[in-house]
């Protein structure tokens, strides 16, 4: 696998109060792309931040309908992966590395 196509796997990390008390039990939450398996994410997560991943769960969450100025929308489906690391290495998003 080529190196871009891992920037094109890992979107954004997700920062909420939930996935910030994940990284407690040494999961990180991302936001990935939505033909993306695990082992890719799995391959893209070891290379980016040089650390063990011992476990990738995913889920597609449905975008809502919502409306907006009267009008309806809806929201995009997103695919979320979160990433279980070894006992004692971590990622930190703020940081980016």
């Amino acid at each position: 696998m080529k190196k871009e196509m891992f920037y094109t796997i890992i979107l954004s990390p997700i920062v909420t109060e939930k996935s910030s008390q994940a990284i407690e039990h040494n999961k990180v939450v991302f936001k990935v792309a939505e033909d993306a398996t695990k082992r890719q994410i799995k391959k893209a997560i070891e290379f980016l931040f040089s650390v063990k991943v011992t476990a990738v769960n995913t889920l597609n969450v449905k975008g809502k309908v919502k409306r907006f100025r009267g009008r309806i929308g809806k929201r995009s489906d997103v695919k979320k992966a979160i990433v279980s690391i070894a006992e004692g290495q971590s990622i930190d998003i703020a940081a980016g590395a």
